[in-house]
């Protein structure tokens, strides 16, 4: 008897569903697409509706073979990628590609890898649905266009080998644009007063000063009515305080909720993820993968989460059902809330699946803890937890709120206690502990005067924005329609592959070629580059899901101003390889205008006279004062902020420690300067590797601003290397230290030895804990 078949995307989803589906049936993987546009030229008739020349995956040919061998022998075909458009567009490829004509041919979808759900599935098979395939087409067609079209233009002009992406541009301008606001920043001098505070119950407890003269005071960098701007100003008031009663005018006391957070959507996922566990987006989705595709639990496959790819914070009464048993049996029956959480959802949402959460919520972390890698144990118990969390009954807090009147100033002290911890038993967000307002305040009373045991005066600056993580470059993303959470790992990784961001500290600048690839790219294309024109175009996509707008239409609306946009950019667009750029800097030989050029070792300024004048210079060496060109400063990369007073004292003078910009970066240094010539040396934490030298290994800067380390004695001591010493002992020879060789692909601990050579590689969870 004929067996059924059953196509899925990969082999380890294939060898759970074979055990669910017994003898009749044989599932076999694709690996993901079999078809595609071909990678040597456009592959869309650009004459004849945007028609699509899919040509069969060169590494899929043995695949592709295998398939049609068996969809021919088959009774019916199965088509059972994943539920989403990229799943959808491959089952149509497949029925083009792989299934003779005539054969039965059914999709089915499940959100999770169960055997309940996958039987279900089975009995209550689908047809492909055109709508989300043409969406897909539309989105692929698109992004050729965009990519395949603008990016030899850029090769001419700038750099060969470089690229453009209709998202991962724009993306990229995020971030530019980020550097630029930090850049332009004009920091905000203002004055706080904190006073410890003794009344006739302890504790000691601090309060602010938050108004003066009924007005609101500047507290960071929030506008406020008044801002106390100078030293005197703050003296004045310092004054009137000092010769003030200080007496308590208010006492409020009120109780606070805080109900649960919702179970995880994939960009809530990705941005937890990053925050508490230090995971790259990409390794999240890739965990996460694993974990829908399950592992075998006592000889039994069984699919961990639902599936990883939803904006829906949706969630099966069967579910809620099971996690509020679950719940009932574990804690106390005050955690359990009398009726189930339904999270009312968002506008303009897919709702194609129901939120991220565990298959079987009595599988709980600790049962899987032995089955599971270290990473992925750790996502799934974020997973489980959160879901778990949600469904549990509200934190419940008593705040108290004291206010003091003092001369013209109004102080307030805030105590937050929590009386039932609910659901931060089990689970709290990152991040979220530290926005808890204070500690519990002692019991006093309208009237009383209070015994001020210190009155702290202290100047402050605004700030500027922060650089971008990944999660908050994630959130940003979302919030603002860029993208679809699925393609969030593929956009940050393409920015950083194409060298047009680095990630310093975990925070995103851009480099000089993607400061100037920006600038090129917004003026030649404002709407390709534009975050509310291509979040348009995201609905647009949606609409030919929905099937209000057919696929040929929308590329047809796109194509006829992109065109015109890339002749123009053919013909205008600055060549910096041949000619440079123009900028408002002269020459200081001969007075012509200065140049950003592309050389060899990346963005530089050149006489643009050359070669009569051969001046030149790094971009690097110039100050933002130098400039009003915004492309300019940006490459410039110096930011215009005030010292950053750290709160620590000079090991050297006693007076403060500050944080300075300088040419090559951040470095901290005595506030005496230039009377005292301290700055701080960032250690390694490890001893200087060379012969019987003391010395620490420090991180230090070249000439070029590349980092490198040397020992703390130089120059007595001459050591120095591009690579990190990790303080690690060979295990092969009598070498002191392994380095650390950081790659895109890889990091690995070597012993520098040639007789040695040593060598192994580390898992991304354990380089950076060598940081």
């Amino acid at each position: 008897m004929a067996k059924s078949l059953v196509i899925v995307e990969s082999p380890a989803k294939a060898k759970t569903i074979n055990k669910y589906l017994g003898k009749d049936f044989k599932v076999l993987a694709s690996m993901g697409h079999i078809r595609d546009l071909p990678t040597n030229k456009l592959g869309v008739d650009l004459e004849h509706d945007f028609e699509p020349d899919y040509t069969a995956m060169a590494s899929k040919r043995k695949i592709i073979s295998e398939l049609k061998s068996e969809a021919k022998k088959a009774e019916s075909v199965y088509l059972a990628p994943d539920p989403d458009r990229e799943g959808e567009a491959i089952c149509w490829h497949l029925q083009q590609g792989v299934i003779p004509e005539g054969k039965q041919v059914f999709r089915v979808m499940f959100n999770e890898i169960t055997k309940k759900a996958v039987q279900a599935a089975i009995d209550n098979p689908g047809a492909v649905n055109m709508h989300l395939v043409d969406a897909q087409q539309a989105r692929r067609i698109l992004d050729r266009l965009v990519g395949y079209l603008i990016s030899p233009v850029l090769w001419k002009k700038v750099k060969r080998g470089i690229s453009a992406g209709r998202v991962q541009s724009v993306a990229l301008r995020m971030i530019v644009d980020r550097e630029y606001e930090i850049l332009a920043f004009d920091p905000v001098e203002f004055w706080t007063f904190v006073g410890l505070f003794e009344g006739s119950s302890k504790p000691e407890f601090k309060a602010k000063l938050v108004k003066w003269q009924g007005e609101t005071l500047k507290q960071g960098n929030k506008d406020a009515k008044r801002n106390i701007a100078n030293a005197e100003q703050a003296d004045e008031i310092e004054k009137a305080l000092k010769a003030a009663q200080f007496a308590i005018s208010s006492v409020k006391r009120k109780a606070k909720k805080q109900n649960p957070p919702p179970p995880f959507t994939t960009s809530k996922l990705q941005q937890e993820a990053s925050r508490a566990l230090g995971f790259t987006v990409k390794k999240t989705m890739m965990l996460a993968q694993k974990l829908y595709e399950g592992i075998e639990i006592d000889g039994d496959p069984v699919g961990l989460i639902t599936y990883m790819r939803t904006d829906s914070m949706r969630v099966s009464e069967e579910a809620i059902n099971q996690v509020r048993e679950y719940i009932g049996e574990q804690f106390d029956d005050t955690y359990l809330p009398a009726e189930a959480r339904r999270v009312k959802q968002k506008k303009n949402i897919q709702d194609g699946h129901e939120a991220i959460r565990p298959t079987h919520v009595e599988f709980s972390p600790e049962y899987l803890a032995k089955r599971l890698e270290k990473d992925e144990a750790r996502l799934y118990t974020l997973i489980w937890k959160r879901f778990v969390a949600s469904q549990m009954a509200a934190k419940e807090m008593d705040e108290t709120v004291l206010e003091i009147t003092a001369a013209d100033g109004l102080f307030e002290a805030k105590g937050l206690v929590t009386t039932f911890a609910g659901f931060t038993t089990l689970y709290t967000e990152a991040g979220s502990e530290k926005s808890e307002s204070g500690n519990d305040l002692p019991k006093l009373e309208e009237g009383e005067i209070l015994k001020v045991n210190e009155l702290e005066k202290k100047q402050n600056h605004t700030k500027p924005p922060s650089r971008y993580t990944e999660a908050s470059l994630v959130k940003a993303l979302e919030e603002n329609g860029i993208g679809r959470p699925s393609t969030y790992a593929a956009i940050i990784a393409t920015i950083q592959n194409r060298d047009y961001v680095e990630k310093r500290e975990g925070r995103f600048l851009p480099s000089d070629l993607g400061v100037v690839v920006t600038s090129l790219l917004t003026t030649s294309f404002p709407d390709l580059m534009d975050t509310h024109y291509t979040a348009r175009m995201e609905g647009r996509l949606d609409e030919v899901e929905h099937g209000s707008l057919t696929w040929k239409h929308l590329l047809s609306d796109f194509y006829g101003g992109f065109a015109e946009r890339l002749k123009e950019a053919e013909e205008k667009m600055p060549n910096i390889k041949r000619d440079g750029l123009e900028t408002d800097l002269k020459c200081d030989e001969c007075g012509n205008p200065m140049v950003i050029k592309t050389g060899r070792y990346g963005q530089f300024l050149s006489c643009s006279n050359y070669p009569t004048c051969t001046a030149a210079k790094r971009i690097k060496d110039l100050s933002p004062d130098d400039t009003e060109m915004p492309m300019l400063k940006g490459m410039i990369g110096k930011v215009n902020e005030a010292p950053e007073a750290l709160n620590k004292p000079c090991p050297d003078c006693g007076h403060d420690l500050v944080r300075r910009n300088g040419r090559y970066g951040e470095f901290i240094a005595c506030s005496n300067y230039p009377d005292c010539r301290y700055i701080h040396k960032e250690l390694v934490g490890v001893k200087c590797p060379k012969g019987k030298c003391d010395g620490d290994v420090q991180v230090r800067k070249s000439k070029k601003g590349k980092v490198f380390y040397g020992c703390t004695k130089y120059p007595k001591c001459d050591f120095v290397s591009w690579d990190k010493p990790t303080g690690e002992k060979c295990p092969n020879c009598p070498a002191p230290t392994l380095y650390e060789k950081v790659r895109k692909k890889e990091t690995t601990h070597y012993c520098n030895n040639s007789e040695c050579k040593f060598s192994k590689v580390i898992e991304p969870e354990e380089a950076a804990a060598t940081v």
